[in-house]
C-alpha cells in the first residue's frame, strides 16, 4: 500500500514512516501541502494531520478532493465530536484522535484500501494507470491531461497491453463507427504527446497499433 503520511510534527512523522515502512507499505512524509498535492497521484491512502504549518488540514483536505478520490483518514490532538464531525463533511474517510496505536491506524488504513479497490475499476500496465469511473490516467506520478477521445484510446489499450489493435477496432471502440484514417492519426498523435517519452504506443504497419514497453 503506498501511503501519503502529511504530518509537521518530526518526531511523529519519522516514527510514523517507520512504523508503515517496517509493515511492508511504501511511504512519502511530507509536511507541505505543495508537496503533498503533488504526490496525491502516487498516493492509494493519505494519513493527514489536522495542524500543520502553513494550513490547516481541513483546508488542504478541501483540496485533496477537489483533485482526488483517494481515502484520507485524519489525525488530530482535537477530541471534540464537532472536529470529527467537520473532518468527516470536508471528505475525509476516517478520523483518529491522538493518541493512538500503530495497529489501530494500521487496521484502519487496511481497511480503508480494501473498500476502494473493492469498487474501484482500474486498468494498468508498467507505469500506466487509468480510472475508467473517475476520468483519470497517470503516467507515474504524473496525471495525464486527455481529451476524452485520447482517454478513450488509451483506454482501448490499456485494456488490451502488448496486442495489436487494427485500425477498425481502434475506431469501433472510440467512435462507435469508422472514421477518416486521418481522424485517428490526429487523436493517436495527442495521446502519443501526453504520453511522452519514451513512447508505449507503436505502429504495426498492416495491422494496427499496440500499447508495448520493454
Amino acid at each position: 500500500m503506498r501511503v501519503l503520511l502529511v504530518e509537521d510534527d518530526p518526531g511523529v512523522r519519522e516514527a510514523l514512516e517507520l512504523g508503515l515502512s517496517l509493515e511492508g507499505h511504501e511511504v512519502r512524509a511530507t509536511e507541505s501541502p505543495k508537496e503533498a498535492l503533488d504526490l496525491l497521484s502516487w498516493a492509494e491512502v493519505v494519513v493527514l494531520d489536522v495542524l500543520l504549518p502553513e494550513r490547516d488540514g481541513f483546508s488542504l483536505l478541501k483540496d485533496i478532493r477537489a483533485r482526488s478520490e483517494v481515502p484520507v483518514l485524519m489525525l488530530t490532538a482535537l477530541d471534540a465530536v464537532e472536529w470529527r464531525v467537520k473532518g468527516l463533511k470536508e471528505g475525509a474517510d476516517d478520523y483518529l484522535v491522538k493518541p493512538y496505536s500503530l495497529s489501530e491506524l494500521l487496521a484502519r488504513l487496511e481497511a480503508l484500501h480494501r473498500r476502494v479497490h473493492r469498487k474501484e475499476e482500474v486498468l494498468a500496465y508498467k507505469d500506466l494507470r487509468l480510472y475508467p469511473k473517475r476520468m483519470e490516467a497517470y503516467r507515474g506520478e504524473r496525471r495525464l491531461e486527455l481529451s476524452p477521445k485520447a482517454f478513450l484510446l488509451l483506454k482501448a489499450f490499456l485494456e488490451a497491453p502488448e496486442e495489436v489493435i487494427p485500425k477498425g477496432a481502434l475506431m469501433l471502440r472510440v467512435w462507435g463507427e469508422e472514421v477518416e484514417p486521418a481522424t485517428l492519426e490526429v487523436h493517436l498523435s495527442l495521446l502519443r504527446k501526453a504520453l511522452g517519452e519514451p513512447n508505449p504506443i507503436q505502429t504495426v504497419r498492416g495491422h494496427g497499433y499496440r500499447l508495448f514497453l520493454p
